[in-house]
């Protein structure tokens, strides 16, 4: 699944800076340096190779939104320059695309109209807008003679009326709105809203500006990665066509779509989804991802290869890698592709006879929030390679591999992070107690921790989402914050966690929560037992799935002093029929239909056990959240306060599952379980 009364959690986040005051004047991290944190995403080679082109990521605290930019580096030089000039006619370019002779970078940017598409000409610094569409721009992919431009875009289509009689209403007279017609199975998603009429289609636009035109219709949504054939015009894309696509959710095929004719044709039909083509360079060959679709909730895909000409026979280049794949890049004989391993984000080379060579570099520090995988990567013509790279006490760097060549290119947080002290971390060596099974786990001492330290510190477990993610040793500011505020924090990979298998990943198929109870408990135990921990003061949280872990761990011990959960699940039924991907989570993580597994849901749901419940407990979600719906938070809230657990409930105002989307938001988030903790903290009573 990879959620306050608005007063209470003002009047906890005042006594927070007023606990902490002392503290928050050393020379360590704070909440109001949230706002200062940069990130680098989505580079790109220049064509002569030596210049690389990224988006830089920053907060904006006007807007208190996240805002970017584009900037270029030389290099041999380091020289490090914007490059496009503030305008205001476009704001926040992202998402920057090469043309194919290197002259040009397509980008998107926002305008009052919503966001649109741009080009910037790299030899006069010119840019031109190619779109003005109220919807949003995706996919934008340059035809193979940068003469065009494709790109995916929702379009709306007319809503049929269903009662058509309304009589009008007299002029000047207010009336209630109209009613809103739900007939769509997937009728909202999370950060989105209620989804509008329409579906996303194909269009194709003139590069040097022009009118958009439409090259597909119909009732499905043709959105995702799309690849132009060298020679031929045609357009590869995955699209799930079958006429109950709503429901059935893992089958979607590979086409193309003529640009000539608009004639959409199969390319693929395995069971399973196939997505993400990419084209040899001959056009003969296809290179694609998929998924034997086994209705399992944790699955690993496949980097397969079709020759065009014989397109039934698909060979896997990674038959027995059993790890999440997530990007791969073809240039030449290159194909290059990053993967998830043991909570760490890392990069292949795999030959079209399949064989794979590791690429020696970790990538990750753009997950700012809490400490999960992360990083992306860019493949040059000559085999170069620029990433994200991991750092666990700062977010990441851009990093050059060039042969034996390694160079770090940017230097994005030093302004922040040089006079500060940040936590000290370690990694746990942790056995579960359930089956001897490795389970790997990190905890950060507060700063100016020293291996001789004698201070006891109070331990908050931090637990992930997903519940198929995976933490790591990188960058969590929500962890520097915690740390920074007095508490060691541990985080870990118990069972179900991604990174380790498809094996070590379904021990919790249909069976979740479980025995990844035990593997949490055997990680706090090894904690305290690694030393400098305060056993008597232990608390717990985690969010989406952490919130059910949570909910769950305090449902079975009150050994942890308080308790936060956010955007949880509480009850599987209601769960099941409320949340925005409800078609999914029924076929896969649910052995049946809700009503038909009555007693298996109950018997899974952290509801279940809060009559157990004695833990002071905080209810933290977004009030716009559809993934886990807030009414899931309501329900535990109410079953506490019934039993007079002490118990608050923080809603954050317009904050999807994403709680933490807004830089403000994530200090409420951090903020509000600090101050929580510290009401509970009986260290901070004798203070």
């Amino acid at each position: 699944m990879t959620f306050r009364p608005l007063v209470l959690c003002s009047l906890l986040f005042m006594s927070s800076v007023q606990v902490h005051a002392e503290q928050s004047s050393q020379n360590v991290l704070d909440y109001a340096d949230i706002f200062d944190l940069e990130t680098a995403a989505n580079p790109i080679f220049l064509k002569d190779g030596k210049s690389v082109v990224y988006q830089r990521n920053s907060m904006d605290k006007m807007r208190d939104a996240p805002s970017t930019s584009l900037w270029k580096i030389d290099i041999n030089s380091g020289r490090h320059v914007p490059l496009l000039n503030d305008s205001p006619s476009y704001s926040s370019p992202r998402n920057p695309v090469l043309s194919p002779n290197g002259d040009r970078i397509a980008f998107v940017a926002n305008d009052n109209m919503g966001a649109q598409i741009y080009t910037l000409y790299l030899d006069t610094g010119s840019v031109t807008k190619l779109t003005t569409g109220s919807e949003s721009p995706s996919s934008i992919t340059w035809s193979p003679d940068g003469s065009a431009i494709a790109f995916s875009m929702f379009t709306p289509v007319k809503s049929q009326a269903i009662f058509t009689e309304m009589p009008a209403a007299p002029k000047g007279a207010t009336w209630a709105g109209t009613a809103q017609v739900v007939d769509k199975t997937v009728y909202r998603r999370d950060g989105q809203g209620y989804v509008k009429d329409g579906f996303n289609q194909l269009y194709i636009v003139p590069a040097t500006s022009g009118t958009p035109r439409q090259l597909t219709e119909g009732n499905f949504h043709h959105n995702g990665a799309l690849a132009w054939h060298p020679k031929k015009p045609l357009i590869y894309l995955s699209v799930q066509r079958d006429e109950d696509w709503e429901l059935n959710l893992n089958q979607s095929n590979i086409y193309t779509v003529n640009v000539d004719t608009g004639e959409v044709k199969e390319v693929t039909s395995f069971a399973g989804p196939e997505s993400a083509p990419i084209l040899t360079e001959d056009g003969e060959g296809l290179l694609f991802d998929w998924l034997n679709d086994r209705k399992l909730a944790y699955q690993n895909s496949q980097l397969m290869y079709i020759d065009l000409d014989s397109p039934d026979e698909a060979k896997s280049l990674t038959p027995d890698l059993d790890r999440s794949i997530q990007d791969v890049q073809y240039n030449g004989d290159d194909i290059v592709f990053s993967y998830l391993d043991a909570g760490e984000t890392k990069l292949a080379k795999v030959s079209m006879r399949g064989k794979i060579t590791q690429i020696d570099a970790s990538l990750g520090g753009q997950s700012l929030g809490r400490p999960y995988t992360s990083g992306q990567f860019a493949l040059s013509g000559d085999g170069a390679i620029v990433f994200v790279s991991n750092n666990n006490n700062a977010p990441g760097d851009l990093v050059l591999i060039d042969g034996r060549k390694r160079k770090t290119l940017t230097d994005l947080n030093s302004d922040v992070f040089a006079h500060k002290q940040t936590a000290v971390i370690k990694s746990l060596t942790v056995k579960s107690t359930v089956d001897e099974r490795n389970i790997d786990a990190w905890i950060a001492y507060p700063p100016g921790y020293t291996e001789d330290s004698t201070e006891q510190y109070p331990l908050i477990l931090e637990i992930h989402g997903g519940p198929h993610a995976a933490y790591g040793n990188t960058f969590s500011m929500e962890i520097q914050l915690m740390a920074a505020k007095g508490y060691a924090v541990v985080w870990s990979n118990p069972r179900g966690s991604s990174s380790y298998g498809e094996e070590f990943g379904n021990t919790i198929h249909h069976n979740y929560p479980s025995e990844d109870y035990n593997d949490l408990m055997d990680v706090v135990d090894v904690a305290i037992n690694a030393g400098n921990i305060d056993k008597d003061n232990l608390f717990i949280t985690g969010g989406s799935g952490g919130g059910v872990l949570t909910a769950w761990s305090i449902g079975k011990t009150n050994r942890f002093n308080a308790a936060v959960v956010a955007k949880p699940v509480i009850n599987w039924f209601s769960f099941a029929l409320t949340a925005d991907a409800y078609p999914f989570f029924t076929q896969y993580w649910m052995p049946g239909l809700p009503w038909e597994q009555t007693e298996h849901l109950w018997k899974h749901s952290p509801i279940s056990l809060v009559g157990n419940v004695k833990t002071p407990t905080m209810l933290l979600t977004g009030d716009a959240d559809y993934r886990t719906p807030i009414s899931e938070t309501e329900q535990y809230y109410n079953a506490l306060r019934l039993q007079k657990v002490p118990a608050v409930m923080v809603r954050v105002p317009g904050a999807s599952h994403g709680i933490a989307a807004r830089p403000s938001h994530l200090i409420q988030k951090v903020g509000s379980i600090v101050s929580w903790f510290d009401r509970y903290n009986t260290q901070k009573k004798k203070d």
